[in-house]
């Protein structure tokens, strides 16, 4: 395994696909790669949070 670069879905930069989280999505069961770069992850997740809280 090597690393991969990825594209994010939402902002369009490059970014990183280790060799740790490939084995850590590997590990997880996870399938697919990640869409999206860390920042925009973050973001999305805390996005998702503040509207559950209502």
């Amino acid at each position: 395994m090597e690393d991969k670069i990825l594209v994010c879905v939402d902002c369009g930069k490059e970014f990183v696909f280790t060799v740790g989280e490939q084995e850590f999505y590997k590990e997880k069961g996870f399938e697919n790669e990640p869409k999206r770069c860390p920042a925009c992850r973050k973001a999305r997740k805390e996005r998702r949070q503040q509207q559950n809280r209502g």
